[in-house]
């Protein structure tokens, strides 16, 4: 695995517990960008490095305009603009994904490798989770190759119920228990 990667994703990932201490994830998740940008010559300048730290403060899509409300207090003279040109630059980067139907951003888990994604959105507590899913892209690639069509990018995004949300797992997961 390359050493700069925060790649966590598996097919097994699940979502993170309500009890998740997310200054793990942040600090793991601006170790590797920084590590990238230096890498890759360009800089993770301090507007930048705060826009991932905010989008990294819990595992649930975060809206641009939430962002500038964020970052105010800390850069009064921030503007849509600014946060639109860190978000542009952190998707280039692949440090974080947009989430297309909520219109907002999340923390990608696999920074520093190309990869299609499949992101699980709970209805309920608005956790993004990104999973690798392996045989569902492949047979979306097929598909797609059956009809001739070449994709630019490939992302699925399904709406739901995470396990955490969803009682009737959590009923079925208890009875497993007893």
């Amino acid at each position: 695995m390359n050493p700069i990667t925060l790649c966590k994703m598996t097919d097994q990932a699940i979502f993170p517990a309500p009890e998740h201490d997310h200054n793990v994830c942040i600090h793991r998740a601006i170790s590797v960008a920084e590590q990238l940008c230096l890498t890759r010559g360009v800089q993770l300048t301090p507007i930048r490095h705060k826009i991932l730290e905010l989008i990294w403060n819990s595992h649930k899509a975060v809206k641009a305009y939430d962002l500038l409300d964020q970052i105010r207090p800390v850069n009064d003279a921030a503007k849509p603009s600014t946060v639109y040109r860190a978000l542009d630059f952190l998707l280039e980067q692949g440090l974080i994904h947009r989430v297309e139907s909520l219109n907002a951003f999340v923390g990608c888990h696999c920074s520093g490798t190309q990869h299609d994604q499949l992101l699980l959105i709970c209805t309920a507590c608005h956790t993004v989770q990104e999973r690798a899913a392996p045989s569902v892209l492949s047979a979306l690639s097929k598909e797609l190759g059956d009809a001739g069509f070449v994709p630019q990018r490939k992302t699925i995004e399904i709406h739901g119920l995470c396990k955490t949300c969803h009682p009737a797992t959590n009923t079925a997961e208890e009875q497993a228990i007893q």
